[in-house]
């Protein structure tokens, strides 16, 4: 199976933004064929991963469909949402809060495939890794 490409790129290639700022950034979707998509679905969104449950809180969400084919959703498409205060990106020894935007996108024909970019959300340091004997 061949990779299905969808690009996500940041306004000026930023990846660390502040609480209560604005992200902003676009993507493109273009199948590895010539399939039309369904629809688009783009999410901003923090995970946890770690021990423990893994937890996910979408803090933006949008969905485009193709309307009868008169909206042709391979294009570059524009996002933008205020980001919250919290929760704020951590890299901790047990757990870790990461956030992404997801594009998932939905051909007419065939599975739905999705691509994620990281970002970074606040400034907390890095938790100190134990000592190991």
């Amino acid at each position: 199976m061949t990779p299905q490409p969808i690009e996500i790129l940041f306004d000026d290639d930023r990846t660390q933004f502040s609480p209560g700022e604005e992200l902003a950034g676009q993507f493109l979707v273009v199948p590895g064929d010539a399939r039309s998509l369904r629809a688009v679905e783009l999410s901003v969104l923090w995970t946890t991963e770690g021990k423990g449950d893994e937890d996910i809180g979408v803090h933006h969400f949008e969905r485009l469909d193709a309307q009868d084919g008169e909206n042709d959703l391979r294009r570059l498409i524009a996002f933008r949402t205020r980001l919250p205060n919290s929760p704020l990106s951590y890299q901790g020894a047990i757990v870790k809060i990461v956030w992404c935007v997801r594009v998932r996108a939905f051909p007419l024909r065939g599975d739905d495939f999705f691509s994620e970019e990281r970002f970074q959300l606040g400034n907390v340091p890095a938790a100190e890794q134990p000592a190991t004997s």
